[in-house]
């Protein structure tokens, strides 16, 4: 059911880098284009993906009043970090990134994160709620993914481990299922020039070590409920890599809003653009 991100910015979206306290990042930045704007949005991706992942939402937000700027992370796409040095891409790490990127952008911010990004989001206002507004879990559960995702991380280990970025692109299209297949959360590998160009983008060692931690993430679902932040729990109506179920437990958990929404998968974002900005935009203004 997902679609792959184009990678052609739309009339409104430009691509920049962000300079932050922590370097440099690749982002593709969306004003408002009403008289009054309600907001800004920082959209992390997930694993694999990147900021644009985000461009069918960034449009859609924009008319509703809000600024986005979709970011690549460390070592993901166009963003810089090491290829071979596993250690920035801890967890602390990167949620440093998404503090100092908030700061560089104009806080207060609402921060949004899609899967990986989910947990690195809620790894930073772990740390330093001080610059968010709300937090959204897009299709980001409460700890570790499902078991047969874990071993389709396994797998992307294992083939790092003896053959090169380009060589693994090639293993994987030669396994890949077809695009209409259940949502996971590397879907957005499907041939094309701009997703191996993207896929080469990204650091080896950021990929093992942000795929180890998809793998061991501890839940810390109390820890964030403490925080008191606005809190909305957003999702397909189906999803391979945590079952909806227990996205629905995790937003009672956390007394947060819940949004279901139809028609999709792991991807919202992509999957149904027009749908997910309205949720997003319902739960941001009733925070107005």
């Amino acid at each position: 059911m997902s679609r792959p991100p184009t990678f052609t910015p739309p009339p409104g979206v430009r691509a920049r880098r962000l300079g932050t306290a922590r370097g440099e990042f690749a982002v593709l930045e969306a004003d408002a284009v009403t008289v009054r704007v309600r907001g800004t949005v920082l959209l992390l991706p997930g694993f694999t993906g990147s900021k644009e992942d985000f461009i069918a939402l960034q449009p859609l937000l924009a008319a509703a009043g809000y600024r986005t700027v979709a970011v690549d992370g460390r070592g993901q796409h166009e963003s810089p970090g090491p290829r071979d040095d596993e250690a920035p891409y801890a967890q602390a790490e990167l949620a440093r990134d998404v503090i100092a990127q908030a700061h560089a952008v104009g806080e207060p911010v609402h921060l949004l994160g899609h899967s990986l990004g989910g947990h690195i989001a809620r790894a930073a206002v772990l740390l330093d709620a001080s610059p968010f507004v709300s937090l959204t879990l897009m299709a980001s559960g409460p700890a570790r993914i499902s078991d047969p995702q874990q071993q389709r991380v396994k797998l992307l280990h294992e083939a790092l481990a003896v053959l090169d970025m380009a060589q693994v692109w090639e293993a994987i299209q030669a396994v890949e299922p077809p695009a209409d297949d259940p949502g996971d959360i590397d879907e957005g590998l499907l041939d094309g020039e701009d997703l191996r160009r993207r896929w080469l983008g990204n650091s080896p060692a950021q990929l093992l070590a942000t795929g180890r931690q998809l793998c061991m993430e501890p839940d810390r679902v109390d820890e964030l409920a403490a925080v008191g932040l606005p809190v909305h729990v957003l999702s397909g109506e189906r999803d391979d890599t945590w079952p909806v179920p227990l996205l629905d437990d995790m937003a009672v958990r956390l007394g947060a809003h819940r949004t279901v929404v139809p028609r999709a998968e792991h991807s919202p974002n992509t999957d149904q653009p027009e749908r997910t900005a309205r949720a997003l935009t319902a739960f941001w203004q009733l925070l107005a």
